[in-house]
């Protein structure tokens, strides 16, 4: 159980660095929902989904490349050095030959030149601080990694709240001072990539020794053997980045061009709403997977990865069925502004998309730990295309809907091509009379609550008790097990 015990220890602190920078973010997006428009909201959504995309390129794999190589290598300076290297000058090449275009990608994603320089800059400074971030990780360091991630994100909402709140105020009061003239009327949305931008360059100051403290050179056949490894990891990447990201750009896209804005605007902030889930499954891959590299040689590997899937599994879909019970309690919270209330109804679509996508990342085990990545590019593309084609064909219809729907149907099917593959690579013992029992109940309780009963919490809050009694009444041994050794 010491194993465990320092699992969910380090997943903790990687869970705090996640989740309240995440919560801290809700504080942004009900600020960002009371100052723009849907439309203008909806704008910045756009531009933000393209830097995903982008992210995902400026890494190139090389994030997960220097886990399994800093795990198997003994020299793991070598790895440290040549990764650092790596990245760095790739985001320099791209620094330069972003910016030279820069008007191009304006024009061709509809949106401010402005907008998209300030995305270039914050693409560069984030993308110089992957390798930093990945050592920390490495090195068992969860608590220096949790206080630079909560400090960018402090820095970044203080910023904020100074540039959207106080600025126009101090401008009002104090015309022909220093605020009145830093202060640039409806320049909202340039002021947000500006708090972003000055945020990632804190981070990367803090994190810059790292570059001053390699004591090893670029090493070629090393990085040809971690770009082997990582390039199908990058490949999976941009089919994650379509998978969760496109649908908004796509929106922008097929619907007419007067309401298209306005309606990425609305979906975009109830799909905020699915970030309880995210913030479970993004501390839990954190804690997770340097732990699945570093135990994968041990005897009793499958049966330990099995157990930790029926826990998340668990937890999972407890958050999913309270998410969903108190939904429009929660939206009261994260947005005041009513005209974007519209979207709510793909709410439990997407916290159950979510929570597929974080089954299939810890079903993923099985295809890192035998260096078949590029199987995962392959499901990856497969959950690429489902998306790409259920969004063509669904939005011009169903609008934001049919992109929900089309976020479940890819991410369902990933967790199931993965399971069914890892059976026959790896296979792993899973209790799937358990998992599926929990995952189902959980599902069916989450439709009566909302899409039959919504906001009757008559019904919606015995229904959550009564799935906590039935994962109780399952799991007593352990839960009771547990508490006699707290006490």
């Amino acid at each position: 159980m010491g194993l465990y015990k320092n699992l969910f220890k380090q997943t903790a602190i990687y869970g705090l660095a996640t989740v309240l920078p995440r919560m801290l973010s809700f504080f942004l997006v009900r600020l960002y929902t009371s100052k723009l428009p849907t439309a203008e909201y909806g704008e910045m959504t756009i531009v933000l989904s393209w830097m995903v995309f982008f992210n995902v390129i400026l890494s190139y794999g090389m994030e997960t490349a220097f886990f399994r190589f800093y795990n198997s290598e003994a020299d793991k300076k070598n790895v440290i050095a040549t990764s650092t290297i790596s990245i760095f000058w790739s985001t320099i090449f791209f620094l330069f030959g972003a910016l030279i275009f820069r008007e191009s990608l304006a024009s061709y994603a509809k949106v401010d030149v402005q907008y998209i320089t300030y995305s270039i800059w914050i693409l560069a400074l984030d993308a110089l601080v992957i390798i930093p971030f990945s050592k920390l990780r490495a090195n068992q360091r969860p608590m220096k990694y949790a206080a630079i991630k909560i400090g960018n994100v402090m820095v970044n909402l203080i910023l904020n709240i100074f540039f959207l709140v106080y600025l126009p105020q101090l401008a009002t009061d104090n015309p022909h001072s220093f605020a009145d003239n830093l202060y640039i009327e409806n320049n909202e949305i340039g002021y947000i990539f500006i708090a972003n931008l000055l945020a990632s360059l804190l981070t990367l100051v803090v994190l810059s020794p790292n570059y001053f403290n390699l004591d090893r050179r670029f090493d070629k056949l090393m990085w040809k053997k971690m770009m082997q490894y990582g390039l199908p990891i990058l490949v999976a990447g941009i089919a994650f980045a379509v998978n969760e990201h496109f649908d908004k750009i796509l929106l922008g896209y097929l619907l007419p061009e007067n309401i298209a804005k306005s309606e990425v605007g609305a979906y975009s902030a109830c799909y905020k709403l699915g970030l309880f889930m995210v913030l479970f499954a993004t501390a839990f891959r954190l804690g997770i997977e340097p732990f699945f590299f570093s135990h994968s040689g041990n005897e009793n590997a499958p049966q330990t990865y099995a157990v930790i899937t029926k826990y998340f599994v668990i937890l999972g879909s407890l958050i999913l069925l309270g998410v969903i019970v108190f939904a429009d309690i929660l939206k009261l919270m994260l947005l005041d502004n009513e005209s974007y209330w519209e979207a709510m109804k793909v709410v439990p679509l997407i916290i159950l998309a979510n929570f597929f996508l974080g089954i299939y990342n810890n079903l993923s085990v099985w295809y890192k730990l035998t260096d078949k990545t590029q199987i995962g590019a392959y499901i990856s593309i497969v959950g690429a295309i489902l998306t790409l084609i259920l969004n063509y064909v669904l939005i011009p219809k169903y609008s934001y809907f049919g992109s929900a729907i089309a976020t479940i149907v890819a991410y369902g099917s990933m967790m199931i091509i993965s399971y069914v593959l890892g059976n026959k690579y790896y296979p792993i013992p899973y209790d799937m009379e358990k998992i599926g029992g929990y995952l189902g109940l959980s599902i069916l309780f989450s439709i009566i609550s909302f899409y039959v009963f919504r906001e009757n919490y008559f019904v919606g809050i015995p229904l959550l008790i009564g799935f906590m009694y039935f994962v109780y009444h399952n799991e007593k041994e352990t839960i009771l097990g547990i508490l006699k050794r707290k006490k």
